[in-house]
């Protein structure tokens, strides 16, 4: 293992991740679990994105999303991809590539749950990444669903979770004069152990 000490101290990734998104849950002005996720389609086209990071588990990321959005058909597509957290208040990152596979079932239902009614109510009214003609006619959409669903809608069959089980993750530190601390966690697979090497800034 690389020496690391400090803000790098540890042998858990995951920790760490969770130790520097609580630091930025502090100082960060806005959505500090924001990840810009990247996916490629099936030309080989990437595609990138910002979306909330939900949990940090003992062994991946998770977050929700509509499963006919483009993210998600291209996530179940391709089975890979990758993001970024990026805290300008801190000035870190953290960079995540690794396997993608669905959060349904009572975890993606209690997370539902939690969120407010009228997000609860415009999941079920968005057709995501389909064209919409006009913002009126959304919020008609959501009337409806409302006058159908009431105050305690279940979770739409179409939405749901996505955990990205990472291969490797970079954590990187602003250094003066651009020389940046980057240290990068990488396991040929889930079975195998973290091999943690210093990266040049």
């Amino acid at each position: 293992m690389a020496d690391r000490s400090g803000l790098f101290a540890g042998d858990d990734p995951f920790v760490i991740a969770q130790s520097w998104l609580s630091s930025a849950e502090d100082s960060e002005p806005n959505d500090p679990n924001a990840i810009a996720l990247a996916t490629v389609d099936s030309d080989g086209l990437p595609n990138v994105r910002m979306v909330l990071l939900k949990e940090i588990e003992a062994d991946a990321f998770v977050f929700y999303t509509n499963y006919g959005s483009t993210k998600a058909r291209e996530l179940d597509g391709a089975g890979k991809g990758a993001f970024v957290l990026h805290w300008k208040s801190l000035r870190r990152q953290v960079r995540v590539r690794g396997l993608v596979s669905r959060v349904e079932g009572p975890q993606a239902d209690a997370y539902y749950q939690s969120r407010s009614l009228k997000s609860r109510l415009g999941a079920w009214a968005s057709d995501q990444s389909q064209p919409l003609s006009s913002r009126a006619a959304l919020m008609a959409k959501v009337a409806k669903i409302t006058a159908e669903k009431g105050m305690h809608p279940e979770r739409p069959p179409f939405w749901g979770g996505f955990r990205i089980v990472p291969l490797e993750i970079e954590f990187w530190a602003d250094g003066a004069f651009r020389l940046h601390d980057r240290f990068r966690w990488v396991r040929k697979s889930v079975a195998h152990d973290w091999e943690v090497t210093r990266l040049n800034p």
